[in-house]
Protein backbone atom coordinates (compact mmCIF):
# COMPACT_ATOMS: atom_id res chain seq x y z
CA UNK A 1 0.00 0.00 0.00
CA UNK A 2 1.50 3.31 -1.04
CA UNK A 3 -0.87 5.66 0.76
CA UNK A 4 0.99 7.38 3.59
CA UNK A 5 -1.95 7.47 5.99
CA UNK A 6 -3.06 3.87 5.65
CA UNK A 7 -2.83 1.30 8.41
CA UNK A 8 -0.84 -1.37 6.47
CA UNK A 9 -1.99 -4.78 7.40
CA UNK A 10 -0.63 -8.10 6.23
CA UNK A 11 0.65 -7.86 6.94
CA UNK A 12 -4.31 -16.01 33.66
CA UNK A 13 -6.82 -15.13 35.83
CA UNK A 14 -10.49 -15.82 35.41
CA UNK A 15 -11.13 -12.54 37.22
CA UNK A 16 -9.42 -10.58 34.49
CA UNK A 17 -11.36 -12.46 31.82
CA UNK A 18 -14.62 -11.81 33.62
CA UNK A 19 -13.78 -8.13 33.91
CA UNK A 20 -13.29 -7.92 30.15
CA UNK A 21 -16.49 -9.81 29.42
CA UNK A 22 -18.42 -7.53 31.76
CA UNK A 23 -17.44 -4.34 29.92
CA UNK A 24 -20.54 -2.52 28.84
CA UNK A 25 -21.41 0.74 27.10
CA UNK A 26 -21.10 4.09 28.81
CA UNK A 27 -22.46 7.41 27.69
CA UNK A 28 -19.69 9.74 28.81
CA UNK A 29 -16.09 10.31 27.79
CA UNK A 30 -13.14 11.00 30.02
CA UNK A 31 -10.50 13.49 29.02
CA UNK A 32 -7.83 11.91 26.85
CA UNK A 33 -4.29 11.88 28.12
CA UNK A 34 -1.50 13.53 26.15
CA UNK A 35 1.08 11.68 24.12
CA UNK A 36 4.84 11.71 24.50
CA UNK A 37 8.11 9.86 23.86
CA UNK A 38 8.65 6.13 24.07
CA UNK A 39 7.17 4.57 27.21
CA UNK A 40 6.03 7.91 28.71
CA UNK A 41 4.67 7.94 32.24
CA UNK A 42 0.96 7.29 32.22
CA UNK A 43 0.98 5.81 28.71
CA UNK A 44 2.93 2.56 28.86
CA UNK A 45 2.39 0.77 32.14
CA UNK A 46 5.18 -1.27 33.68
CA UNK A 47 3.88 -4.71 34.62
CA UNK A 48 5.15 -7.42 36.89
CA UNK A 49 4.70 -10.21 34.35
CA UNK A 50 3.51 -10.63 30.77
CA UNK A 51 0.10 -11.74 32.04
CA UNK A 52 -0.43 -8.92 34.52
CA UNK A 53 -3.41 -6.75 33.65
CA UNK A 54 -4.25 -8.70 30.51
CA UNK A 55 -6.90 -11.37 29.99
CA UNK A 56 -5.63 -12.16 26.49
CA UNK A 57 -4.05 -15.40 25.29
CA UNK A 58 -0.35 -15.64 24.45
CA UNK A 59 0.48 -17.99 21.58
CA UNK A 60 3.43 -20.17 22.68
CA UNK A 61 4.13 -21.05 19.03
CA UNK A 62 4.20 -17.52 17.65
CA UNK A 63 7.03 -16.63 15.25
CA UNK A 64 8.58 -14.50 17.99
CA UNK A 65 8.48 -17.36 20.48
CA UNK A 66 10.00 -19.79 18.00
CA UNK A 67 12.69 -17.28 17.04
CA UNK A 68 13.60 -16.63 20.66
CA UNK A 69 14.01 -20.34 21.30
CA UNK A 70 16.13 -20.72 18.15
CA UNK A 71 18.40 -17.86 19.20
CA UNK A 72 18.81 -19.38 22.64
CA UNK A 73 19.98 -22.62 21.04
CA UNK A 74 22.37 -20.66 18.83
CA UNK A 75 23.93 -18.88 21.80
CA UNK A 76 22.29 -15.53 21.07
CA UNK A 77 20.99 -15.22 24.61
CA UNK A 78 20.78 -11.44 24.75
CA UNK A 79 18.83 -11.24 21.49
CA UNK A 80 16.53 -14.01 22.69
CA UNK A 81 15.84 -12.11 25.92
CA UNK A 82 15.03 -8.97 23.97
CA UNK A 83 12.69 -10.84 21.64
CA UNK A 84 10.75 -12.17 24.61
CA UNK A 85 9.40 -8.63 24.95
CA UNK A 86 7.30 -9.68 21.95
CA UNK A 87 7.01 -13.43 22.51
CA UNK A 88 5.71 -13.05 26.06
CA UNK A 89 2.85 -10.73 25.09
CA UNK A 90 -0.50 -11.60 23.46
CA UNK A 91 -0.88 -10.66 19.82
CA UNK A 92 -3.78 -11.10 17.41
CA UNK A 93 -4.10 -14.04 15.06
CA UNK A 94 -5.01 -13.42 11.40
CA UNK A 95 -6.69 -16.58 10.05
CA UNK A 96 -6.06 -16.78 6.32
CA UNK A 97 -7.32 -18.80 3.39
CA UNK A 98 -10.73 -20.16 2.58
CA UNK A 99 -10.86 -22.26 5.73
CA UNK A 100 -9.98 -20.28 8.87
CA UNK A 101 -11.49 -22.86 11.20
CA UNK A 102 -8.38 -24.83 12.19
CA UNK A 103 -6.42 -21.85 13.48
CA UNK A 104 -9.43 -20.47 15.32
CA UNK A 105 -10.37 -23.73 17.01
CA UNK A 106 -6.80 -24.41 18.06
CA UNK A 107 -6.44 -20.97 19.61
CA UNK A 108 -9.82 -20.91 21.33
CA UNK A 109 -9.19 -24.37 22.76
CA UNK A 110 -5.77 -23.45 24.11
CA UNK A 111 -7.01 -20.12 25.47
CA UNK A 112 -9.98 -21.74 27.20
CA UNK A 113 -7.61 -24.09 29.00
CA UNK A 114 -5.89 -21.03 30.49
CA UNK A 115 -9.03 -18.99 31.14
CA UNK A 116 -7.96 -16.40 28.58
CA UNK A 117 -9.37 -14.67 25.50
CA UNK A 118 -7.78 -14.99 22.06
CA UNK A 119 -7.77 -11.97 19.74
CA UNK A 120 -8.47 -12.48 16.04
CA UNK A 121 -8.53 -10.31 12.94
CA UNK A 122 -11.14 -11.07 10.29
CA UNK A 123 -9.51 -9.85 7.07
CA UNK A 124 -11.04 -11.27 3.90
CA UNK A 125 -13.32 -8.58 2.48
CA UNK A 126 -13.60 -8.64 -1.35
CA UNK A 127 -11.35 -6.13 -3.16
CA UNK A 128 -9.15 -5.96 -0.07
CA UNK A 129 -6.41 -3.31 0.15
CA UNK A 130 -7.35 -1.82 -3.26
CA UNK A 131 -5.12 -4.36 -5.01
CA UNK A 132 -1.99 -3.25 -3.18
CA UNK A 133 0.43 -5.01 -0.75
CA UNK A 134 -2.28 -7.07 0.99
CA UNK A 135 -4.50 -7.56 -2.03
CA UNK A 136 -6.75 -10.57 -2.08
CA UNK A 137 -9.72 -11.47 0.05
CA UNK A 138 -12.86 -13.36 -0.82
CA UNK A 139 -13.63 -13.61 -4.54
CA UNK A 140 -17.17 -12.28 -4.16
CA UNK A 141 -19.96 -11.52 -1.67
CA UNK A 142 -21.14 -15.12 -1.45
CA UNK A 143 -17.65 -16.37 -0.70
CA UNK A 144 -17.23 -13.73 1.99
CA UNK A 145 -20.50 -14.65 3.67
CA UNK A 146 -19.41 -18.27 3.70
CA UNK A 147 -16.00 -17.32 5.13
CA UNK A 148 -17.53 -15.26 7.94
CA UNK A 149 -19.92 -18.08 8.75
CA UNK A 150 -17.00 -20.52 8.98
CA UNK A 151 -15.12 -18.03 11.15
CA UNK A 152 -18.06 -17.58 13.51
CA UNK A 153 -18.87 -21.28 13.80
CA UNK A 154 -15.25 -21.99 14.69
CA UNK A 155 -15.44 -19.48 17.56
CA UNK A 156 -18.34 -21.41 19.03
CA UNK A 157 -19.13 -20.54 22.63
CA UNK A 158 -15.55 -19.59 23.50
CA UNK A 159 -14.64 -16.07 24.59
CA UNK A 160 -13.03 -14.17 21.70
CA UNK A 161 -12.34 -10.66 20.51
CA UNK A 162 -12.52 -10.01 16.75
CA UNK A 163 -11.21 -6.93 14.96
CA UNK A 164 -13.25 -6.78 11.77
CA UNK A 165 -11.71 -5.89 8.40
CA UNK A 166 -8.86 -3.43 8.86
CA UNK A 167 -8.95 -0.64 6.27
CA UNK A 168 -12.33 -1.62 4.80
CA UNK A 169 -14.30 1.44 5.94
CA UNK A 170 -11.44 3.94 5.71
CA UNK A 171 -10.79 2.89 2.11
CA UNK A 172 -14.41 3.78 1.34
CA UNK A 173 -13.86 7.24 2.80
CA UNK A 174 -10.54 7.94 1.10
CA UNK A 175 -11.80 6.74 -2.27
CA UNK A 176 -9.22 4.00 -2.72
CA UNK A 177 -11.99 1.42 -2.99
CA UNK A 178 -14.00 2.14 -6.18
CA UNK A 179 -17.45 3.57 -5.59
CA UNK A 180 -19.28 0.65 -7.20
CA UNK A 181 -18.12 -1.57 -4.31
CA UNK A 182 -19.11 0.73 -1.44
CA UNK A 183 -22.70 -0.35 -0.84
CA UNK A 184 -21.86 -4.04 -1.07
CA UNK A 185 -18.94 -3.65 1.32
CA UNK A 186 -21.02 -1.83 3.91
CA UNK A 187 -23.71 -4.49 3.64
CA UNK A 188 -21.18 -7.31 4.04
CA UNK A 189 -19.62 -5.66 7.08
CA UNK A 190 -23.02 -5.14 8.66
CA UNK A 191 -23.93 -8.79 8.07
CA UNK A 192 -20.56 -9.94 9.40
CA UNK A 193 -21.07 -8.09 12.67
CA UNK A 194 -24.50 -9.63 13.14
CA UNK A 195 -23.20 -13.11 12.34
CA UNK A 196 -20.18 -12.87 14.64
CA UNK A 197 -22.33 -11.49 17.46
CA UNK A 198 -24.51 -14.59 17.28
CA UNK A 199 -21.65 -16.29 19.12
CA UNK A 200 -22.46 -15.66 22.78
CA UNK A 201 -19.00 -14.67 24.01
CA UNK A 202 -17.57 -12.88 20.98
CA UNK A 203 -16.78 -9.17 21.02
CA UNK A 204 -16.50 -7.38 17.67
CA UNK A 205 -14.71 -4.11 16.88
CA UNK A 206 -15.08 -2.65 13.39
CA UNK A 207 -11.91 -1.03 12.10
CA UNK A 208 -11.97 2.75 11.67
CA UNK A 209 -8.47 3.57 10.43
CA UNK A 210 -6.15 5.92 12.30
CA UNK A 211 -5.90 9.65 13.12
CA UNK A 212 -3.36 10.37 10.38
CA UNK A 213 -5.41 8.71 7.66
CA UNK A 214 -8.96 10.06 7.88
CA UNK A 215 -8.07 13.18 9.81
CA UNK A 216 -11.66 14.33 10.31
CA UNK A 217 -13.44 11.58 12.28
CA UNK A 218 -16.83 12.97 11.27
CA UNK A 219 -16.19 11.61 7.76
CA UNK A 220 -16.29 8.08 9.17
CA UNK A 221 -19.57 8.37 11.02
CA UNK A 222 -22.01 7.66 8.19
CA UNK A 223 -19.97 4.85 6.57
CA UNK A 224 -19.47 3.20 9.95
CA UNK A 225 -23.18 3.53 10.59
CA UNK A 226 -24.06 1.91 7.28
CA UNK A 227 -21.52 -0.83 8.05
CA UNK A 228 -23.40 -1.72 11.23
CA UNK A 229 -21.14 -0.35 13.96
CA UNK A 230 -24.21 0.08 16.16
CA UNK A 231 -24.41 -3.71 16.46
CA UNK A 232 -20.70 -4.08 17.24
CA UNK A 233 -19.07 -3.70 20.62
CA UNK A 234 -17.17 -0.74 19.22
CA UNK A 235 -14.51 0.27 16.71
CA UNK A 236 -10.76 -0.26 16.40
CA UNK A 237 -8.10 2.38 15.77
CA UNK A 238 -4.45 2.47 14.70
CA UNK A 239 -4.35 -1.09 13.34
CA UNK A 240 -0.82 -1.71 12.00
CA UNK A 241 0.01 1.97 12.39
CA UNK A 242 2.22 4.02 14.70
CA UNK A 243 0.13 6.88 16.06
CA UNK A 244 0.71 7.46 19.77
CA UNK A 245 -1.76 6.46 22.46
CA UNK A 246 -2.56 10.07 23.30
CA UNK A 247 -3.27 11.17 19.74
CA UNK A 248 -5.28 8.03 19.03
CA UNK A 249 -7.37 8.32 22.17
CA UNK A 250 -8.17 11.98 21.53
CA UNK A 251 -9.32 11.06 18.03
CA UNK A 252 -11.20 8.04 19.34
CA UNK A 253 -13.09 10.14 21.86
CA UNK A 254 -14.22 12.49 19.12
CA UNK A 255 -15.40 9.59 16.96
CA UNK A 256 -17.01 7.89 19.95
CA UNK A 257 -18.99 11.02 20.79
CA UNK A 258 -20.22 11.23 17.20
CA UNK A 259 -21.31 7.58 17.43
CA UNK A 260 -23.28 8.00 20.63
CA UNK A 261 -20.54 6.96 23.05
CA UNK A 262 -19.35 3.84 21.24
CA UNK A 263 -16.31 2.19 22.83
CA UNK A 264 -13.05 1.45 21.02
CA UNK A 265 -9.80 -0.50 21.18
CA UNK A 266 -6.34 0.72 20.15
CA UNK A 267 -3.50 -1.13 18.42
CA UNK A 268 -0.39 -0.27 20.45
CA UNK A 269 1.87 -2.94 18.98
CA UNK A 270 4.44 -0.64 17.40
CA UNK A 271 3.61 2.91 18.51
CA UNK A 272 6.11 3.29 21.34
CA UNK A 273 8.10 5.92 19.42
CA UNK A 274 5.17 7.25 17.43
CA UNK A 275 5.22 7.54 13.63
CA UNK A 276 8.31 8.13 11.52
CA UNK A 277 8.76 11.81 10.76
CA UNK A 278 9.57 13.16 7.34
CA UNK A 279 8.06 12.05 4.04
CA UNK A 280 4.64 10.63 4.97
CA UNK A 281 4.62 8.44 1.88
CA UNK A 282 7.50 6.49 3.44
CA UNK A 283 6.20 6.39 7.01
CA UNK A 284 3.82 3.44 6.95
CA UNK A 285 5.93 0.58 5.58
CA UNK A 286 8.53 -0.99 7.89
CA UNK A 287 9.71 2.39 9.24
CA UNK A 288 13.02 2.21 11.10
CA UNK A 289 13.49 3.20 14.71
CA UNK A 290 10.03 2.21 15.92
CA UNK A 291 9.32 0.59 19.28
CA UNK A 292 6.78 -1.63 20.99
CA UNK A 293 3.95 0.25 22.66
CA UNK A 294 1.67 -0.26 25.63
CA UNK A 295 1.33 -3.98 26.43
CA UNK A 296 -2.08 -5.53 25.75
CA UNK A 297 -4.44 -4.90 28.64
CA UNK A 298 -7.99 -3.99 29.53
CA UNK A 299 -6.67 -1.77 32.32
CA UNK A 300 -6.73 1.37 30.19
CA UNK A 301 -7.81 3.90 32.79
CA UNK A 302 -10.35 5.20 30.29
CA UNK A 303 -14.02 4.21 30.39
CA UNK A 304 -14.38 4.42 26.60
CA UNK A 305 -11.19 2.54 25.71
CA UNK A 306 -11.95 -1.16 26.21
CA UNK A 307 -8.42 -2.41 25.56
CA UNK A 308 -4.96 -1.77 24.26
CA UNK A 309 -4.14 -4.63 21.87
CA UNK A 310 -1.27 -5.82 19.72
CA UNK A 311 -3.35 -6.29 16.59
CA UNK A 312 -0.49 -6.04 14.14
CA UNK A 313 1.90 -8.82 15.12
CA UNK A 314 5.21 -7.08 15.94
CA UNK A 315 7.93 -8.34 13.64
CA UNK A 316 5.69 -9.21 10.71
CA UNK A 317 6.51 -7.17 7.62
CA UNK A 318 4.35 -4.40 6.19
CA UNK A 319 5.49 -5.27 2.67
CA UNK A 320 8.54 -5.49 0.45
CA UNK A 321 10.00 -2.14 1.37
CA UNK A 322 13.27 -1.32 3.18
CA UNK A 323 14.45 -4.86 2.53
CA UNK A 324 11.47 -6.53 4.12
CA UNK A 325 9.73 -9.74 3.04
CA UNK A 326 6.17 -9.89 1.73
CA UNK A 327 3.40 -8.40 3.82
CA UNK A 328 2.62 -10.49 6.87
CA UNK A 329 5.85 -12.50 6.75
CA UNK A 330 8.08 -12.77 9.82
CA UNK A 331 11.14 -10.49 9.79
CA UNK A 332 13.40 -11.30 12.73
CA UNK A 333 15.71 -8.31 12.36
CA UNK A 334 12.84 -5.84 12.36
CA UNK A 335 11.30 -7.56 15.37
CA UNK A 336 14.59 -7.31 17.22
CA UNK A 337 14.76 -3.60 16.46
CA UNK A 338 11.26 -3.03 17.86
CA UNK A 339 12.21 -4.89 21.01
CA UNK A 340 15.59 -3.19 21.40
CA UNK A 341 14.05 0.27 21.07
CA UNK A 342 11.49 -0.46 23.79
CA UNK A 343 11.78 0.00 27.51
CA UNK A 344 11.46 -3.24 29.53
CA UNK A 345 7.95 -3.72 30.91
Amino acid sequence: MFRPTRTRVRTRTFAALAAFAALGPVTGCSSPSGDGPVAPAGETRAQASPAAGSPFWIDPQSPAARQARAWERQGRGNDARLLKRIADRPAALWPAGDHPEAMIRKATGAAAGEGRTPVFVAYDIPHRDCGQHSAGGARDAAAYRDWIDRFARALGDSPALVVLEPDAVAHIVDGCTPGEYHAQREQLLSEAIVRLKEQPHTKVYLDAGNPDWIQEPQKLVEPLGRAGVANADGFALNVSNFQTDGITKEYGHRLSAALGGKHFVVDTSRNGNGPLRGDPSQAWCNPPGRALGTPPTTDTGDPVVDAYLWIKRPGESDGQCRGGPAAGQWWADYALGLARNSRPQ
